[in-house]
């Protein structure tokens, strides 16, 4: 079967209309509406109902749904081996947030080095939804994240609980007066819980979509923000940060996000069980 129309019902589905279809592949509608029917033909099945609202499956479609993703993610899993180097026995693609990189995800590419050295890594860093398109698509084999969305065909496994802590710079002499409250992006869930507990800190000034850079900002600058525990830990050590006393933490998980488990895979589970031996 032509990989393409998997995607392409597959896209449908993520999107939900055939038109949101075209513009994510970067088709025409004409292209996705004959992929479709060329599918539909070849399994003697409709697979979806069209309406005002978009694209619905039908019961075959929903009963198609795992086996094209399965296609799909065989199909990357192929071109993946196919790109080994030498002296390598396969390869393992892992993406993650851009917070979780240092230290979390550095640790493991260290513990992969050393316990699977055989194993060839690709690593890369984005947003969210980025990363869990390309886990959908195959592209990764395990995407690291503080929120995922719950995905067919996907496990989701808590890692880590870490600890969103109150800090704020040490004030020396000669220093110039510190910013005040910096806001860290750290989710939607986050801001609804802690709203309450700023409000004494005023308007924030500064407000940032990446916990390092904010951390970066206030040992240069000075300031108050939250950071992730183990983050602030060594900077709290070494004089430059202080916990604010009595100040609320807040629970900030960590989660794996990869393909339920597949015949062949030793190096992804070992490549799991690297990221929950660096946690403890």
């Amino acid at each position: 079967m032509d990989i393409d129309r998997a995607r392409t019902f597959l896209e449908i589905i993520h999107s939900g209309s055939f038109l949101n279809a075209a513009d994510r592949l970067h088709v025409t509608q004409t292209t996705v509406s004959a992929r479709i029917r060329t599918l539909e033909d070849e399994l003697g099945r409709k697979l979806f109902v069209r309406n005002r609202n978009g694209a619905q499956l039908t019961p075959a479609g929903r009963e198609f749904q795992s086996y094209a993703q399965s296609m799909v993610q065989l199909w990357e899993r192929a071109r993946h081996q196919l790109a080994i180097p030498d002296g390598r026995t396969s390869i393992v693609a892992l993406g993650g947030e851009l917070s979780l990189w240092n230290p979390l995800l550095l640790d493991w590419l260290v513990w992969m080095r050393k316990a699977m050295p055989h194993v060839a890594i690709r690593a890369q860093v984005g947003v969210p939804d980025q990363l869990l398109e390309q886990l959908r698509t195959g592209v990764l084999d395990i995407a690291v994240l503080y929120a995922p969305k719950l995905l067919p065909g996907f496990t989701v496994t808590l890692l880590q609980e870490e600890q969103l802590v109150l800090v704020r710079s040490v004030r020396r002499q000669g220093d110039v007066e510190p910013e005040g409250y910096v806001d860290v992006d750290w989710g939607p869930q986050f801001a609804a819980r802690h709203e309450e507990g700023i409000r004494g800190f005023g308007e924030p000034g500064l407000m940032v979509g990446l916990g390092p850079l904010g951390l970066s900002y206030i040992l240069r600058a000075g300031g108050i923000g939250y950071f992730r525990k183990g983050m602030a830990a060594p900077h709290i050590e070494a004089g430059e940060l202080e916990l604010v006393e009595g100040a609320p933490e807040f629970t900030y998980p960590v989660y794996a996000v990869y393909p339920e488990p597949a015949e062949g895979r030793e190096d992804l589970g070992e490549a799991l069980r690297g990221l929950t031996e660096i946690v403890k």
